[in-house]
């Protein structure tokens, strides 16, 4: 999931990596979601920070977390939690 505020350019950025990634791995376990976090209030957490945080989850719990858009780290963990 992609938690990130809509005012934040770098958190925009990282979608077409999220695609390439689906398309190279074409995984059925692999599913991408967004979340706009000033408007979910589970998320409010995340709030106010200029930096995307994407978590992780597997059988419904959370197993990771990265924070920044750092697309090489975003990659190595999807790939090791696939």
């Amino acid at each position: 999931v992609d938690a990130f505020q809509a005012w934040c350019g770098p958190c925009k950025t990282v979608v077409d990596l999220f695609g390439k990634v689906r398309n190279e791995v074409g995984s059925d376990l692999l599913h991408f979601a967004v979340a706009e976090v000033d408007s979910i209030d589970a998320l409010k957490k995340y709030r106010g920070k200029c930096k995307p945080v994407f978590l992780f989850y597997a059988g419904g719990e959370l197993v990771a977390i990265v924070r920044g858009a750092n697309a090489p780290l975003l990659q190595k963990t999807i790939l090791e939690q696939l």
